[in-house]
């Protein structure tokens, strides 16, 4: 199965993991984050330089925590990305076959991420609106000349 295919998110698993890990979650949530940005780091690197050796541990590391929250799409790329660096390793290949994965990894990770923060609190996503007849006055001014 293609990538592509895969559920960005499973909603049940992430909210058993919320469940689970109660007042721990947002902390737990943002080591994923920071592990995330780490291992994915990590696998361009190991990808610009063609060393397969290099691209299993950060993407083994990142298929368990995506799975932990339910980030089908990306713990499936990131197995992807391991077990055919595996395979390379043992066959002594480069791992360019990896590149549409691998450029596709970061945007989906953001787009991974934009999704759990958004669950997890969706009060820090809302921008604070404005009202009344100061918020109109600040407005009718903009791009007058004064």
């Amino acid at each position: 199965m293609p990538h592509g295919n895969a559920e960005l998110v499973n909603w049940q698993e992430f909210k058993r993991t919320r469940a689970e890990l109660a007042t721990a979650f947002m902390r737990i949530l943002g080591y994923f984050r920071e592990d995330g940005e780490k291992a994915i780091g990590l696998i361009e690197q190991a990808f610009r330089d063609r060393n397969a050796a290099a691209l299993v541990a950060p993407a083994h590391k990142l298929k368990g925590e995506a799975a932990q929250f339910g980030a089908h799409r990306l713990s499936f790329m990131a197995e992807q990305i391991e077990m055919v660096a595996r395979r390379c390793v043992e066959c002594h290949e480069s791992p360019e076959e990896l590149i549409e994965i691998v450029v596709a990894l970061r945007p989906c990770f953001a787009e991974t991420l934009a999704l759990l923060d958004r669950e997890a609190n969706p009060l820090a996503m809302r921008k604070p609106a404005a009202f009344g007849r100061r918020a109109a006055s600040a407005t009718a001014g903009f791009g007058r000349a004064v």
